[in-house]
């Protein structure tokens, strides 16, 4: 939202006008195509706020100020209701602002934006008119309990409830909400397998290779490529989809790409492909006289769904192309140990490496068959 750009276009036209929402019986008030609800039209609560945001529009502030709870003019206590501050929206469009310019990499929206808009859409069906000073666990809990009917799986409901408190968190660091409010919040346990009626999402592991070389045959040749790729490199379906010729090293045996942008990035850490042989075959197919052309035309979404399409139509158990890091980070462990998996996979400890290793017990069975 351009606060800044609204304030300018409202201070040509004369300032909005007091309405009436019919279907709530809300007063309401029009800024820049956006609604304010008011609360009962007609009451003073109501005159308070709208009379608070034609002054803060009339003196060029943000209608909704972001860095001071709302306050209540000083009028007799009997003659208007208490002010109880921002409301859920409000915050969480408050909170929307900064996440906008927050979760920002190379100039676009990263995937954590798209999350707060799941998890936001939700909080507001429910409570976005209320206070958000009233809104407490049992409020979170019953957001919460919208997550499941809506088939979200247990882990990323946890994650989402996580969100949501991040957001109360930016009202109680800018001052819109108590210190309190968030306090309360934290009390709410987060859901426990086998004791929610949440689903969880099976468990990421190697693929089998019946099932990698099924969907193999049926795909398109690039798409055939990337999970090639990914076998032999243990590289994000991301970290592929970024490259371009320029960020290919081809001067040794082995080429390399390091990536400026990747997961760990604000870490601090860095990430370096490396590509064998057998993924220089298939890299050199895809080379441009273009050094910043990305090599492979096609998105993360649709390469996915170019996968699980075709496990939904073999029958076979569905899997994404992340399953082929474990796939391949399984492999390398098995074979040259935990330290090329962790150097070849960029996992900067072993603890995480050991994760993508589902394996271990075939392995120890064949080494004990060969030595004892």
């Amino acid at each position: 939202m351009n606060v800044s750009g609204s304030v300018r276009s409202l201070a040509k036209k004369k300032l909005p006008s007091y309405l009436l929402h019919k279907p709530t019986g809300q007063a309401r008030v029009r800024i820049a195509g956006r609604d304010h609800y008011l609360g009962e039209y007609g009451s003073d609560q109501s005159r308070v706020r709208y009379g608070t945001l034609v002054a803060r529009i009339a003196s060029g502030q943000s209608p909704v100020d972001p860095m001071a709870r709302r306050r209540t003019p000083a009028i007799a206590a009997d003659h208007v209701e208490a002010d109880h501050g921002p409301s859920v929206s409000e915050i969480c469009l408050s909170f929307w602002t900064h996440a906008e310019q927050h979760y920002v990499k190379n100039g676009k929206p990263t995937s954590e934006v798209h999350c707060y808009r799941s998890a936001i859409k939700v909080l507001r069906e429910l409570y976005g008119m209320i206070p958000a000073q009233d809104f407490g666990p049992l409020a979170l809990k019953a957001v919460r309990a919208k997550m499941v009917g809506l088939g979200w799986a247990r882990g990323n409901i946890n994650v989402m409830v996580g969100r949501l408190r991040r957001i109360f968190k930016h009202a109680v660091e800018n001052e819109m909400v108590d210190a309190a409010v968030l306090a309360r919040l934290q009390a709410v346990s987060p859901l426990l397998a086998g004791r929610t009626e949440a689903h969880d999402n099976p468990p990421r592991h190697a693929v089998n290779q019946g099932n990698i070389e099924s969907v193999r045959q049926r795909v398109q040749p690039l798409v055939r490529d990337l999970i090639d790729l990914q076998l032999l490199t243990g590289a994000r379906s991301g970290e592929l989809l970024m490259l371009t010729t320029g960020m290919i090293d081809r001067t040794g045996k082995v080429w390399k790409a390091a990536l400026v942008d990747h997961k760990c990035q604000h870490h601090g850490q860095s990430r370096t492909l490396h590509f064998g042989p057998q993924a220089q075959l298939i890299l050199a197919q895809y080379l441009s006289a273009d050094p910043d052309k990305p090599l492979f035309d096609i998105t993360r979404t649709a390469y996915c769904r170019a996968i699980t399409r075709v496990c939904e139509q073999a029958g076979i158990e569905r899997w994404t192309p992340h399953w082929m890091r474990h796939t391949f980070c399984t492999r390398i462990r098995e074979q040259y140990g935990i330290e090329a998996a962790q150097a070849l996979a960029g996992h900067s400890t072993s603890e995480m490496t050991n994760h993508y290793s589902s394996r271990m017990e075939s392995l120890a069975v064949q080494t004990a068959g060969k030595v004892g």
